[in-house]
């Protein structure tokens, strides 16, 4: 995405102190990202838990990765997604996606202080336990709702229990496909205290220390190529005992803090995750359009290449003001549960057509290992499954659509 191409919709003009991140956040993925492609796209560690400080630091040796690290944090956008209470920008989510659209053009990740955003709840000594070394980069946390028998209904069948004990509560149950597990410093846990509430005030959100007894992380029994890449795993608590003091939120409003965070980090912010990739799938399938010649034409003069590239042109306008449309009505304040998760539909499954072009416009070069494409493919097939099937999202959109 080229900062002016953005933003030609008057709807979404950017003020010019934007488009100078923007631009900042371009010339780092141009300049110090893409001349690493090769190794990254070379290294077992390339997604790693969807956390970039931690894959920056598996992929490369540490003179570079503390190099990326430090150019994000010298131009400021380690703290493009911190509110200005606790030391960030606090710029509004329109923003956040223009800049984020920039950084996804590459697959490797510039590490920034990703917040979930339901960790601002914190209170008291949490904050300093809890969200600052988050914001700081020191500590990192998961995400724990997803369970064997309750990915698209967990508030139905969610089966994960906390009890009530003296000053705490006692968790019993099992969650899976949880990223980042082994590695994280504390989980983000939703666990039934009330069966009869559960959704609607019976779900409660627990921080729990990945060290506390009675906590155990396996890898699944299942292997799939994210859980290996991404370090997706299984996570059993037997008897854990988590403090009063530890409770994220109120007691029994767990399942509306969870869907706070899918609606923002895991819906609408698929938006510029997958923009990026499809712009730069873009980009590299017209450049190698204009330049490889069969038959004795270049690809970029017959029709059949030219119709993958408009497809491809078509999907990523279409996904982009929509994208921005949401965030700027989030930043108005609306409730925008549905529309994240139509963002979240079209990104995944436009994303995946749109690479998808981009493969089959190279050929045979399409395939290898050597370029992005087929990393990106496999990222952005996953957005139809990961923080709720495409299906989910299509019945979240029906019930708005019928009131």
């Amino acid at each position: 995405m080229h900062a002016s191409s953005s933003t030609s919709s008057a709807n979404f003009k950017l003020p010019p102190e934007v488009l100078e991140f923007c631009d900042v956040a371009k010339r780092i993925v141009r300049d110090e990202l893409m001349p690493l492609e090769q190794e990254w796209l070379s290294s077992p560690n390339q997604a790693y838990g969807m956390r970039e400080l931690p894959a920056i630091r598996a992929a490369f040796s540490p003179e570079v990765a503390k190099k990326i690290e430090g150019l994000s944090r010298d131009t400021g956008l380690w703290y493009l997604m911190v509110p200005e209470q606790y030391g960030g920008m606090g710029l509004p989510m329109l923003t956040q996606v223009a800049i984020l659209e920039q950084l996804y053009y590459t697959p490797i990740t510039l590490p920034l202080a990703n917040v979930p955003n339901i960790l601002y709840e914190c209170k008291g000594d949490q904050v300093d336990r809890f969200l600052k070394p988050i914001i700081e980069g020191t500590k990192t946390t998961a995400f724990a709702q997803t369970e064997p028998n309750a990915g698209s209904d967990p508030g139905g069948m969610m089966q994960t229990r906390a009890v009530r004990k003296g000053n705490g509560w006692v968790l019993n149950g099992t969650k899976m496909w949880i990223s980042n597990a082994d590695e994280c410093d504390f989980l983000m846990v939703q666990a039934v205290t009330d069966a009869e509430k559960r959704q609607r005030g019976g779900i409660t959100m627990f921080l729990v220390d990945r060290k506390n007894p009675g906590l155990r992380v396996e890898v699944p029994g299942i292997r799939t190529w994210l859980s290996t890449i991404a370090k997706q795993h299984v996570v059993h608590f037997d008897d854990v005992f988590v403090p009063d003091e530890d409770v994220l939120g109120e007691v029994g409003k767990g399942f509306t803090l969870g869907q706070r965070w899918l609606t923002i980090h895991d819906r609408l912010l698929r938006g510029p995750y997958a923009l990026g990739k499809m712009q730069r799938a873009l980009d590299m399938s017209v450049e190698w359009a204009k330049q490889r010649v069969t038959f004795g034409k270049r690809l970029s003069e017959r029709q059949a290449i030219q119709w993958h590239l408009v497809d491809m042109h078509i999907d990523i306008t279409a996904l982009r003001s929509m994208t921005y449309e949401v965030a700027a009505r989030a930043d108005a304040g609306d409730d925008v549960r549905s529309e994240a998760a139509l963002v979240k539909l079209c990104a995944g499954e436009w994303g995946a057509r749109c690479v998808d072009h981009g493969i089959q416009v190279h050929g045979a070069m399409g395939e290898s290992l050597d370029l992005p494409l087929t990393l990106f493919y496999r990222l952005l097939r996953h957005a139809q499954i990961g923080g709720g099937a495409s299906e989910i999202q299509r019945i979240l959109i029906a019930r708005k659509l019928l009131g």
